[in-house]
């Protein structure tokens, strides 16, 4: 995936990442951990009736330049470009969310990228309770922790990986994907739904995700969620106290309806 407007100077500048552009996973892992810690999953444009973007200079003028979030297919596509750049083999994926009470459509996007002669799974757009490092597919049914947060890829049958993580002390199902290659256009579908459809939880609540070394900050409807070390702790957000909580919390502007 590439963009016109896309240089490493100003994505490395953007999430604060100052050091080697190897292509080895230790790199990748780093630089991963930079964007997440710098750029949220936020839908705020959503919530003040837009359609999300996929043209991806304006994926990059909307984080790069406005210093602004995403969701899956903003943050994904933004880290897919800095693949692109250096030179890193990986493709687009879709995957079905599998923490709803019914089942989905395959809305969510992932990347898999290869290094050291092994495919990992990056992901950087799942809000909540998405991994923090590239998982390795062929690790299998067995736990990896990853800062607080313990994770696991398993298959769901021959062609298929489930992603789960711990939830509230339970193993809980987080998205199961296959290997088929998808194309940027592939989404468009899904981000409309994703962008519109009143039943998702992007038009029904304001969802802002910022991780950290320690946790995440979540900003889900009114309610600001600190998780450091695994401990989560809540407190009220009034609609006064909003844009302070959006601009101190999590570097953010809302933009105007």
């Amino acid at each position: 995936m590439k963009a016109d407007n896309f240089t490493l100077e100003k994505y490395f500048s953007r999430i604060a990442y100052h050091s080697r552009t190897d292509k080895d996973i230790a790199t990748l892992t780093e630089i991963m951990r930079c964007q997440l810690f710098s750029v949220p999953f936020e839908n705020l444009d959503i919530q003040a009736g837009k359609i999300i973007s996929l043209v991806p200079e304006e994926i990059v003028e909307k984080i790069l330049s406005r210093r602004r979030g995403g969701y899956c297919y903003e943050v994904n596509g933004l880290f897919a470009m800095a693949l692109e750049e250096l030179g890193v083999p990986h493709t687009f994926a879709a995957a079905r969310p599998m923490n709803y009470p019914v089942r989905r459509p395959r809305t969510h996007m992932v990347i898999i990228a290869e290094a050291g002669g092994e495919k990992w799974l990056f992901d950087l757009g799942f809000g909540s309770n998405g991994i923090r490092k590239p998982m390795r597919l062929n690790l299998l049914d067995v736990e990896i922790m990853q800062d607080s947060d313990l994770f696991m890829l398993s298959t769901s049958d021959e062609h298929k990986y489930l992603l789960k993580a711990v939830v509230e002390d339970h193993w809980a199902d987080q998205y199961e994907f296959d290997l088929y290659p998808q194309e940027w256009i592939d989404f468009v579908p899904a981000n409309h739904l994703n962008s519109t459809h009143p039943d998702t939880i992007f038009v029904k609540k304001l969802l802002v995700v910022l991780h950290n070394p320690t946790g995440r900050e979540i900003l889900i409807g009114d309610t600001l969620k600190s998780v450091i070390n695994g401990v989560t702790t809540k407190q009220f957000i009034s609609a006064e106290n909003r844009a302070f909580i959006l601009a101190s919390t999590f570097g953010l502007t809302e933009p105007q309806l």
